[in-house]
């Protein structure tokens, strides 16, 4: 397994562990809590699996198929996303957690400010993702069109 490989790989690991304790965080906290409304909380869970476990998986099989660490841009991707993914699920945690415990508190526009520079972080990771994937897919039919044509 090459380096970049197992980077992707224990990345995607450890935003499994993060979505499932922060599964797990929510629950507890809401029912010691007594809490019944809703909360952050509640998807943080989602977006770190998703986000983190799904689309590193997805990022290892691309990576694979197309060999987009070929693009150096693909370094600056996956750090990016992780960056971002940390502030967004932060964001959101910290938030929900706030909701159940401190809910005047959770109002802060700060709060809502970090979220937001981490969805922005995420975005920019989109585009250099669509860009290099863009770029190495065409790569990859360059030879099979010659092929076909002899």
């Amino acid at each position: 397994m090459k380096k970049a490989d197992l980077v992707l790989f224990r990345l995607s690991a450890l935003w499994t562990a993060v979505g499932l304790a922060s599964g797990l965080a929510y629950r507890e906290l809401t029912r010691s809590s007594g809490f019944s409304g809703f909360t952050q909380l509640a998807v943080v869970h989602t977006h770190t699996l998703v986000l983190g476990t799904v689309v590193g998986l997805l990022l290892l099989v691309l990576k694979r198929v197309y060999q987009l660490g070929e693009d150096r841009r693909f370094g600056w991707f996956v750090w990016l996303w992780n960056v971002g993914l940390v502030l967004t699920a932060g964001g959101m945690a910290v938030k929900g957690t706030l909701q159940v415990i401190a809910p005047a508190v959770a109002e802060s526009p700060a709060l809502a400010g970090v979220s937001g520079l981490g969805h922005i972080v995420l975005t920019i990771g989109f585009v250099l993702l669509f860009l290099v994937l863009g770029r190495r897919v065409r790569h990859a039919q360059e030879p099979a069109v010659a092929t076909a044509s002899l």
